[in-house]
């Protein structure tokens, strides 16, 4: 079995951590990632990303974490602050270790003496706040007054449920590894060992048998491991798989041992990280049971789980992947985090398998459902990545639960390691961009240049610069969209099944070539100046679902390459794209537009938008120029509509609104969260209560209050009907059908109730329809009473 993997592997992890001179390893992942600050990326797109993390999302990040009371939480523990007040949640020391996580690579790309200077001082807090003992959870030990509920009435007591205490700890190895690995001090590497001593001392056989309720911490140790050569941190991440199930929740991957999963479920975060921390416990020990659990788990996940962006997680009721082929749109969670974990899991699966496939997915994941997650300036975010908005999604500038903001500034530093891996004397080629990188195989040292305008053209030239002229392997991944095969397996296929021409070149003459697990497998001596030419066809693909994905018939999807594109408001008539509709033979063409987003590929195409009529149930069809761009891009311009499946047969269509009563009106409420003021007037008719591929009304987590909705008409009309749609999310969400509701309209200023002449109802799954004697009026308002122990919302309210 070839293995491979990626230094996504270990995204903290620098090659040093595999050859520490701490530590001679016997086992290990058989293919080995070149670390990233062996790879000196300069090309046009990723290079100005990563430049603008350093310089603008790295800082940014850390001041936002003072400002939001991150570090405040470590002078009060360390008794240098006064006071008891913290963060909101107790897993918030994470956001300090990721900054610095992330610091730490970015000084490894190019040095930065003040930044150096500053995570100096940092550490020095966080050393000041652990306890005598190695403890460091700053919640506990800043010992509140009204101490934050998840945390337990002592140490370890809630670790299964809420508590993230080991979490932090994760999180604190990864930061602790990496600082080390970048600077050579030992001040954060020493507070590390000091906590993951206490671990070894509380948790194992005989002593606390519990397991992390967040995963993570198996990574982390994993990390601590290979650098300091103690195998207890090994043994302990073992112990906290094997420990985990089969008598906890689904939630957390707990309701069966690790080695009885077979399936992707619960919290998508949790899975990937724990599915990471298998893949390395697998290589690291030899255990043929977690990989074979984890081969079935990621076969289930790309077969049925994955977006077409290559995110994961499609439902926001617990964060979770869905059932299979439940794979929803507007409503789509695909946390940035679980993009994250999506890349370890995938770039370890390959240091594992040495199969391309893996780093389909991955670049799949990397371009699209993992980029979107940043914006362009690098200082607005994202927490979930849904492929269809109205107006209801907005980058932010801060969320309360930062895990996501800060994931993304320890990412992109560690970029460059994704690109190579190698095997003794065989070296792959994984990702394509323009470097210039120094990699040691058995046959001497070798410099690799790659040019190229990837992912916009599919040419890269690639120049093998050996010390000394000799035979060693360059294995080329052809990737699967070049090959007709956007994703392993039928999930997603390319509507046109052509065949395009691929061409290898080497010193410009074309060579055929072996392809072995989805490289060209390329087996000569070598000598300086060497230059191998991968042309791809970088063609525009429009991509079908498989028809088991309910939400996604009657639509395709742009791709170029490995770009996932969608239909953005800015682009198009009327800043709408939901009304879109585009022949599935439209020709599309693809043109670089240097001053938009910062440069991006355009497609355009011909397609018609539609609209409703007033008194016919037929739709207006109009013809016009439809452009799409780069889904990662999206959001760039302010809220918008957008959409990633564009519908080819109009019973997908969503017609814009006819001229009605409500949809005229001005929408007003209760509620300070205008975006989603138009969900009502919409003219969507829901599947059912819980319906969520639409925008909808609520006002959770309000509950036992009266509220209202309210129509301001564009002119006076006459009423005498209503009509509305209930939004319940029952029984696991916050929202139900209301206790009751009535109808007021507004006459001489005052809100009087308006006389009704069928009875009001309040169901579920339908349209609630009251008449009344008919009124002249400017505005017509619902009074509404929400349940005792629930919140309420409105999909839809129509008036006649």
């Amino acid at each position: 079995m070839i293995n491979t993997r990626k230094t996504a592997c270990l995204l903290s992890l620098s090659l040093a951590a595999f050859t520490s001179p701490l530590l001679a390893q016997q086992k290990d992942y058989p293919i080995q990632p070149v670390a990233f600050t062996s790879v000196h990326v300069n090309d046009n797109f990723w290079q100005p990303k990563m430049e603008v993390n350093a310089n603008v999302t790295i800082p940014y990040v850390l001041a936002q974490c003072k400002a939001n009371g991150r570090m405040d939480n470590f002078l009060r523990a360390a008794k240098k602050l006064d006071g008891d007040k913290l963060s909101e949640f107790p897993f918030d020391d994470t956001d300090v270790y990721k900054a610095i996580e992330g610091a730490s690579y970015s000084m490894q790309n190019k040095k930065n003496p003040q930044l150096d200077k500053s995570i100096d001082s940092l550490i020095t807090i966080i050393g000041a706040a652990q306890e005598p003992d190695g403890y460091l959870y700053t919640f506990r030990t800043v010992n509140a007054k009204k101490p934050h509920e998840w945390i337990g009435d002592k140490r370890w007591v809630n670790e299964e449920i809420l508590s993230h205490e080991l979490y932090d700890c994760g999180h604190l190895y990864e930061a602790a590894v990496a600082h080390f690995q970048a600077t050579g001090k030992r001040t954060l590497l020493n507070i590390a060992i000091k906590n993951a001593d206490l671990l070894v001392k509380t948790f194992g056989p005989g002593k606390i048998e519990e397991y992390p309720g967040h995963q993570i911490v198996e990574i982390g140790l994993s990390k601590m491991y290979r650098v300091t050569g103690n195998k207890q941190y090994l043994d302990l991440a073992k112990f906290f798989l094997d420990v985990r199930g089969p008598k906890g929740d689904a939630y957390n991957q707990a309701d069966k041992k690790v080695i009885d999963q077979h399936e992707a479920e619960g919290h998508a975060v949790r899975a990937a990280y724990m599915y990471t921390g298998m893949a390395d416990i697998a290589a690291l020990t030899g255990d043929t049971k977690y990989l074979a659990a984890i081969d079935d788990i990621w076969s289930d996940v790309v077969t049925k789980k994955l977006y077409i962006t290559g995110g994961i997680g499609a439902t926001g009721a617990g964060e979770a992947f869905g059932e299979a082929y439940q794979l929803p749109n507007m409503s789509a969670y695909a946390e940035t985090c679980a993009a994250i974990g999506n890349v370890y899991w995938n770039n370890r699966m390959f240091l594992l398998h040495g199969d391309s496939k893996y780093i389909d997915v991955l670049e799949r994941t990397l371009y699209n459902g993992l980029l979107s997650g940043v914006s362009l300036s690098g200082n607005r975010f994202f927490y979930p990545n849904p492929l269809a908005s109205m107006f209801q999604h907005q980058r932010s500038a801060w969320i309360s639960c930062a895990c996501c903001i800060s994931n993304m500034t320890r990412f992109l530093p560690s970029l460059p390691g994704y690109v190579y891996a190698k095997n003794k004397n065989d070296l792959y080629i994984n990702l394509f961009m323009s470097n210039s990188s120094n990699i040691k195989l058995t046959s001497g040292n070798v410099n690799i240049v790659q040019q190229t305008d990837y992912p916009w053209k599919g040419r890269v030239d690639i120049t093998v610069n050996p010390d000394k002229t000799g035979e060693f392997t360059l294995r080329v991944r052809i990737p699967g969209w070049a090959k007709q095969q956007p994703v392993p397996g039928d999930l997603y296929t390319f509507m046109d099944k052509k065949s395009f021409p691929l061409t290898l070149m080497i010193n410009g003459q074309a060579k055929s070539f072996e392809t072995e697990k989805g490289y060209a497998v390329l087996k000569r001596t070598w000598k300086k100046g060497d230059k191998v030419s991968l042309l791809l066809p970088m063609e525009t693909e429009k991509v079908l679902a498989n028809q088991q994905v309910k939400d996604d018939r009657g639509r395709f999807a742009f791709e170029r390459g490995p770009i996932v594109y969608c239909l953005e408001g800015p682009d198009n008539r009327d800043s709408l794209v939901q009304n879109i509709l585009i022949n599935k033979n439209a020709i599309a063409d693809a043109n670089y537009h240097a001053d938009l987003l910062n440069g991006v590929d355009v497609i355009s195409a011909e397609g018609k938008s539609a609209k409703r009529q007033l008194k016919t149930d037929s739709i207006l069809q109009t013809d016009q120029i439809v452009k799409a761009i780069p889904y990662y891009a999206w959001a760039n311009r302010g809220p918008s509509e957008m959409t990633v499946w564009i519908p080819y047969e109009t019973s997908a269509v969503r017609p814009k609104p006819a001229p009605t009563i409500a949809s005229t009106s001005k929408v007003s409420a209760s509620l300070k969260n205008v975006r989603m003021f138009a969900a009502i007037k919409d003219q969507y008719e829901p599947a059912d209560s819980k319906d969520t591929n639409y925008p909808y009304l609520h006002w959770w987590p309000a509950k036992n209050t009266n509220e209202f909705v309210q129509y301001d008409f564009d002119a006076e009309h006459t009423v005498s009907e209503s009509k509305v749609y209930w939004y319940d999310d029952g029984p696991w969400g916050g929202c139900r059908i209301p206790v009751s509701y009535k109808i007021l309209y507004k006459k001489d200023g005052q809100w009087v109730p308006v006389k009704n002449t069928t009875p009001y109802t309040v169901n579920k799954d339908s349209f609630n329809v009251v008449t009344f004697e008919p009124v002249a009026t400017t505005a017509l308002r619902m009074e509404i009473q929400l349940p005792v122990d629930n919140s309420t919302g409105i999909h839809e309210w129509a008036v006649k």
